[in-house]
């Protein structure tokens, strides 16, 4: 398997991760190839040859129906982008850091709360959905 940051270093790899992000968002369960070739403006043999690539590295998920082919995001794999990059964060955000007004960091922690809270809801209906 390819180390899944060459995997995500290629911009329309990004970029089809974003539109499967964002169709799921919308509450479709898969995105047809030639939903992604038309989103992207990318030729169908780029957008497979990309998805071969993320379906191997285990970031998107295919469901076959008779000829056609949905693809779904699987974020899991990018767990380990993630903690690989908070360290690096955590580590810019302790210098000379002006802070925010008590409001400001109040209105943050609760967006942080809504945002946790709400990719728990996420990942507990996908889990929830037949084939998963």
């Amino acid at each position: 398997m390819a180390d899944i940051f060459d995997v995500i270093a290629d911009g329309t790899r990004r970029d089809i991760l974003r539109l499967l992000l964002d169709r799921a968002a919308g509450g479709q369960d898969g995105t047809s190839v030639s939903q992604i070739v038309s989103e992207l403006g990318v030729s169908q043999p780029t957008v497979s040859k990309h998805l071969k690539v993320l379906r191997e590295a285990g970031l998107v998920a295919v469901r076959e129906e008779g000829q056609h082919r949905y693809y779904r995001l699987q974020a899991a794999p990018l767990d380990e982008v993630d903690a690989w990059i908070v360290p690096f964060l955590d580590e810019a955000g302790s210098a000379d850091v002006i802070p925010l007004p008590e409001p400001a960091v109040h209105a943050a922690e609760a967006v942080g709360r809504a945002a946790a809270s709400a990719k728990h809801a996420w990942e507990s209906a996908l889990k929830k959905l037949p084939g998963r």
